[in-house]
């Protein structure tokens, strides 16, 4: 086997989505997310923002050509078994994105990210309608939580009923698997999987903890991770939510506002040497 097959052989997933400066979402929460499934991480910057845990205080856009380069120069050297996008801010960047993804043909785990956990708009709002046109049509799974699927489909989700309708017109518009995320609802944090024939029913128990920054951006690459390492979909989706419900569970404060998750609570921390 030459060095190059070896190198094939190593799992790899592509991160397009936001850095966040306090680590606890967007693309850093993306690669630790891959890194603790022994996954080779790549990522593709779509903005820069200054954030801590308590909130967002400035944000700036990548140039469109940039992040074009920045999927072709990763794609056509490392590769990737499979793409994850987070925030894309703009029409423009969804579109460069969406053009992207249909020309490299991956698997790819869509996030429509639309607000931070401390309340700002993460995409402008005309970018709604390029993420249901040009990007949800491309994506193997979406994974919208309630708010976001409600801006996509027009269906204020209160009810099972509700989430249902709302993953049916997203398949409608192209998605092969929704995954509605129950987190925002009272009681149990069930997610709601359709497979374009089935509906199922995620359930886990809810971990009371306000260390929930970069939940979203954490299920979603652990999804892609997961896909990666050969796993169907299906089996993704729930090795994900098994994961994310460990990280919330073992997870500890690291600032004044909404802390995040314990993306390596698999691992033992190296002991100091001192």
């Amino acid at each position: 086997m030459t060095s190059f097959d070896a190198e094939q052989s190593i799992p790899k997933a592509l991160t397009i989505a936001g850095s966040d400066s306090g680590a606890g979402a967007g693309i850093q929460a993306d690669l630790k997310t891959f890194a603790a499934h022994g996954v080779y991480g790549t990522s593709a910057i779509t903005a820069v923002t200054a954030q801590n845990t308590r909130e967002v205080i400035a944000i700036a856009e990548v140039p469109e050509e940039v992040v074009a380069a920045q999927i072709d120069s990763v794609l056509e050297d490392i590769g990737a078994n499979a793409i994850k996008t987070g925030m894309l801010s703009s029409v423009k960047i969804v579109a460069t994105v969406a053009e992207r993804i249909e020309a490299w043909g991956i698997p790819t785990v869509v996030d429509p990210v639309m607000v931070s956990k401390s309340g700002n708009y993460l995409l402008a709002p005309d970018a709604i309608g390029a993420i249901k046109r040009d990007l949800i049509p491309r994506s193997l799974i979406v994974t919208p939580n309630h708010h976001e699927a409600a801006a996509l489909t027009g269906v204020e989700i209160e009810s099972d009923e509700d989430a249902r309708e709302a993953a049916l017109r997203l398949a409608d518009l192209g998605a092969r698997i929704v995954v509605i995320k129950g987190g925002h609802r009272p009681g149990s944090p069930i997610d709601l999987v359709y497979d374009g024939i089935a509906f199922t029913e995620l359930d886990a128990d809810r971990v009371e903890t306000e260390n929930t920054h970069g939940t979203g951006c954490t299920f979603s690459a652990a999804i892609a991770a997961n896909l990666a390492l050969g796993h169907g979909p299906l089996d993704s989706i729930e090795r994900a939510k098994t994961y994310l419900t460990q990280a919330l569970r073992t997870s500890y404060r690291v600032g004044g506002g909404h802390s995040p998750v314990n993306h390596f609570h698999t691992f033992e921390p190296i002991s100091s040497s001192r």
